[in-house]
């Protein structure tokens, strides 16, 4: 097995901090506190075909040229208007000596035999695409980016996304569990890119199809930079591994831009709109809250207090174990609200001791169709619950048995107008070595994509899931999930019975209700302004509806609701709730106020790409983003001091033809 990690840059590539390609940031809003502005894309690519120069390879970029050491894969950029960008440190000194370059038509390529590697090189719209192809199992860490001198930040698509500051001395602290972390760019991460900020311009870097590839943080000498690691394996179907690079402007959503832009190449980029005119249903989702509903807050008398408090939009949804009855589901209907139950298909469980309903299929399917570890084991489900079921013996029983069809007709029988699916869309992949129904990740993948397009398309069903990742985004309407940048350290908690409530009572179980103070590292770590940017929005802001997880409801965090409402306004995304018996009574009034704020925004806007997003002050406390062509413009203010008449904890939103903007300022 070859398991190969890069050498220090600084071994092969002494750069220096370089003044950068001037124009790329430019002073902005006056007064001293003002942030600059900066550039999201890079300039137009420069003319000129692939070449040699010496022993390294030469390639027209977008902003610039790379030049990729051939020896080691480290890789340059070179700046139009001068000037130098380290965008990768070498694999290893160990790769042994190349073989020779070929150039055809615009592509270089060229082995390295000691390790039976081959690489093909080459320009792409502007971008760097390099794939590595490997004859045998193994692993190579590579790129290794943020090494450059004048690198300032990291940007990682963890949930909706964070801006890191390299050398914060908090951020490189072990005992965040930040610096050393590792995450799989399918499921780890929502989308698999990543980008950093060095000076005037930044690097984004994408790998196509994730499967197989990790991304650590590391932290150096109190700098923090990243490592992706692929694993090369003939059974998964990883022998291939692709990554692009471009050169960027420094915005902190510059990379998240080059994903968009290269999603839309590639078709798969979904839309809302197209959504919307699919299943007209779809459109109830523009302006709802959403909120998972318990013990009485199921029936039709919490839905008549829903309108008395006029409520224009809500998704309700509701865990299986007693479903709204039909006439609730009817009154919501009316009332313009949408439906769902909450379904996994993830899970089964021996019938004879299941602990919830969603876990006991038909038959034999417990143990037959679970997954199977390479020694022939059962692989235990979430929490050691049952066992992972595989999606490709679901798949091969469909024909002949219908259990999904069948288990839809069962979970919408009440009239449920949308369909709520646990970790289908989370990108945990699974390999299944049974001999019954063997399976890839990337099969796991295409079979989880075909039955969620099953359940949303042919049946026209409204369908969410968890923490959705990019790869599923043509097939979701929203996401559950997807919003929580979620850090190690909240898992723990979530398990403490004592500070973050027990699953009892039934009817409003603590887990959901009680409120948690939670660990200030942990709160600064997930929902402080200053490191939150919207890299999921700028990617699919109009293709999916993105929110928090569901067991981080807005009551359920005192401490972050003035925060997370500036979020959701400011990013246009909907706040999710959980209701039990008495909740609409305490807290209806002001869930009222927020909804009526909110609608009107997210229904000229929910459908529209986030178009642009910056910080207008140095210390990121006022933030301004931009929808469409201008439908929808919004500053928010996070910190606690007035910035040019606009008061802490205010945001104001700006629809087109508003001739003054709208103003929401927390606590009510």
């Amino acid at each position: 097995m070859i398991r190969i990690r890069a050498a220090s840059i600084w071994q092969i590539l002494p750069l220096v901090g370089l003044v950068l390609a001037a124009g790329a940031c430019t002073g902005a809003t006056p007064g001293p506190a003002a942030a600059r502005v900066c550039a999201e894309t890079a300039a137009p690519a420069s003319a000129g075909a692939a070449r040699m120069d010496g022993g390294d390879l030469v390639l027209p970029l977008a902003g610039g040229k790379a030049v990729v050491q051939v020896s080691s894969l480290a890789v340059t950029g070179r700046l139009t208007g001068g000037g130098a960008l380290a965008m990768s440190a070498p694999a290893t000194a160990r790769l042994g000596p190349p073989g020779p370059v070929t150039l055809a038509g615009g592509t270089a390529s060229w082995s390295y035999p000691e390790h039976q590697l081959k690489v093909t090189v080459r320009s792409d719209r502007g971008r760097l695409v390099v794939t590595i192809r490997a004859a045998r199992d193994g692993s190579l860490t590579w790129p290794v980016s943020g090494l450059d001198p004048a690198a300032t930040a990291i940007q990682l698509p963890r949930g909706e996304g964070l801006s890191l500051p390299v050398d914060d001395p908090w951020w490189n602290t072990k005992g965040l569990e930040v610096a050393g972390s590792e995450s799989a760019l399918t499921g780890g991460l929502t989308m698999p890119f990543w980008g950093h900020t060095a000076g005037d311009r930044g690097v984004s870097y994408l790998v196509p199809d994730g499967i197989g590839t990790t991304l650590r943080l590391v932290s150096d000498d109190g700098r923090l930079h990243a490592e992706a690691e692929h694993a090369f394996s003939a059974r998964g179907g990883t022998r291939t591994y692709t990554v692009s690079f471009a050169l960027t402007g420094c915005s902190p959503v510059a990379a998240a831009l080059d994903y968009r832009r290269w999603l839309a190449e590639h078709g798969q980029l979904g839309s809302l709109r197209e959504k919307i005119a699919a299943n007209p249903a779809t459109g109830r989702l523009l302006g709802a809250f959403h909120a998972y509903l318990w013990g009485s807050a199921r029936g039709a008398d919490a839905v008549a207090e829903l309108r008395r408090l006029e409520i224009s939009r809500m998704w309700l949804g509701y865990a299986t174990d007693e479903p709204m009855t039909a006439q609730a589901v009817a009154a919501a209907k009316e009332a313009g609200y949408l439906v769902s139950p909450y379904d996994s298909w993830d899970n089964a469980q021996d019938p004879r001791g299941a602990d919830t309903r969603t876990s006991v299929w038909p038959g034999r399917m417990y143990p037959d169709a679970c997954i199977r570890t390479k020694k022939g084991q059962i692989l235990p489900g979430f929490q050691d619950r049952g066992c992972y079921l595989s999606s490709a013996a679901l798949a091969a029983s469909e024909p002949r048995h219908g259990y999904l069809a069948g288990r839809v007709d069962e979970m919408t029988r009440n009239g449920a107008d949308s369909y709520f699916l646990d970790v289908d869309a989370a990108g945990e992949f699974f390999d299944d070595h049974s001999a019954e129904h063997p399976m890839t990740k990337a099969q796991d993948r295409d079979n989880r994509l075909a039955r969620m397009r099953y359940v949303s398309a042919e049946r026209r069903l409204v369908l969410g899931s968890e923490t959705a990742g990019s790869w599923a985004n043509t097939v979701l309407a929203y996401s559950h999930g997807s919003s929580t940048p979620a850090a190690d350290q909240l898992w723990p908690l979530e398990r403490d019975r004592e500070r973050w409530g027990v699953w009892w009572p039934p009817a409003a179980p603590k887990h959901f209700f009680q409120p948690v103070r939670l660990p200030a590292d942990l709160a600064k770590a997930m929902f402080d302004p200053a490191y939150r940017v919207p890299l999921y929005e700028t990617v699919l802001h109009d293709s999916v509806i993105s929110l928090d997880r569901w067991e981080l409801s807005y009551y359920k965090l005192p401490d972050q609701q003035v925060d997370r409402a500036l979020l959701a306004v400011l990013y246009n995304t909907p706040l999710n709730f959980v209701f039990g018996p008495g909740t609409l009574g305490e807290h209806g009034a002001e869930i009222a106020e927020l909804q009526r704020f909110f609608a009107p925004l997210h229904q000229s806007a929910g459908a529209e790409p986030m178009t642009a997003f910056r910080w207008v002050t140095a210390d990121h406390q006022v933030q301004q983003t931009r929808f469409g062509d201008g439908t929808l413009t919004v500053t928010a203010n996070f910190g606690d001091q007035e910035y040019q008449g606009l008061p802490g904890g205010c945001a104001d939103a700006r629809l087109r033809g508003d001739s003054t903007p709208r103003r929401l300022c927390l606590p009510l």
